[in-house]
């Protein structure tokens, strides 16, 4: 069988779809067109380059999520543990909470279970005796260690030292212990430990004063113009008089106490007549 054409000259035509020749089988699928969104080699469209440039600039001006990690927040009670119980403290005894700071720094470092060759315990380190002390009267744990316990104790107990010795004794009284430092009032010298323990402290609290006023009562100036010179004595009977002088007779009648009272607010009261000189 011969045919009309020549079989090389059909293998030299180009034809995207040879099969086809250009001649889809669906009216809706053209297949000279190349696809959305793509181009063939060297053919760049305005469109496709403005689309690349701008996918460029947002990779640039947008940088990815997990290029930049947020720094963690310190809470709190992180930084300061024990902050909450200082305030409570200082509040409830009314004392300033850099004293309560001050003494735990000096005494313990920050250590809750800081213990002294002496026996002193916890952040405040407080005496066994001191503790067994406080912890009755205010009403605290069992726990030495506890730390709000602990410093609940410390802060009454500085309280208590600068009532009774003020701000000048108060801190040695508080190392050295109140009979050591009443030994010191009386001339014997504070221990080289306790100088240094108040030479430290000493910039610490300065400043500081108490919150809570302490109850005195107030001297009267003029309470002394209102007072008798001299006081009447009062009558008394025969069982609750002690025992006469062998010269004094039991018949003896008491004088009359309103003749010694004050007369007209005078300063000067009149004199019983007794018949001569006494």
């Amino acid at each position: 069988m011969r045919y009309p054409f020549r079989i090389p000259h059909l293998l030299s035509r180009r034809s995207p779809i040879p099969l086809f020749a250009n001649r889809p089988s669906h009216p809706f699928v053209p297949l000279d067109d190349p696809p959305a969104g793509w181009c063939r080699y060297g053919d760049r469209t305005p469109v496709r380059s403005a689309v690349l440039l701008l996918s460029a600039v947002l990779s640039v001006a947008m940088p990815l999520p997990c290029s930049a990690q947020p720094e963690p927040v310190q809470r709190p009670s992180q930084a300061d543990p024990h902050a909450a119980h200082i305030a409570e403290a200082a509040q409830r005894f009314g004392i300033p909470a850099a004293w309560i700071r001050a003494v735990m720094r000096v005494e313990s470092a920050n250590n809750v279970r800081a213990i002294s060759p002496k026996g002193a315990m916890g952040l405040m380190q407080i005496m066994p005796a001191t503790w067994a002390d406080l912890r009755t009267r205010h009403r605290l744990g069992s726990d030495p260690y506890d730390p709000r316990d602990n410093i609940m104790a410390g802060a009454a107990y500085l309280r208590e030292l600068h009532d009774r010795y003020g701000s000048s004794g108060f801190l040695a009284a508080y190392n050295a212990g109140p009979g050591r430092y009443e030994e010191h009032l009386a001339g014997r010298p504070l221990p080289a430990e306790t100088r240094a323990y108040v030479a430290t402290l000493a910039p610490l609290v300065g400043g500081g004063v108490i919150t809570t006023p302490v109850e005195v009562a107030a001297a009267d100036p003029l309470s002394w113009t209102r007072a008798p010179l001299f006081v009447a004595q009062a009558e008394r009977t025969s069982s609750a008089d002690p025992v006469r002088s062998n010269d004094t007779s039991a018949a003896t009648p008491v004088r009359d106490g309103s003749a010694i009272g004050p007369q007209s607010g005078g300063l000067f009261v009149a004199r019983a007549e007794t018949g001569g000189p006494r």
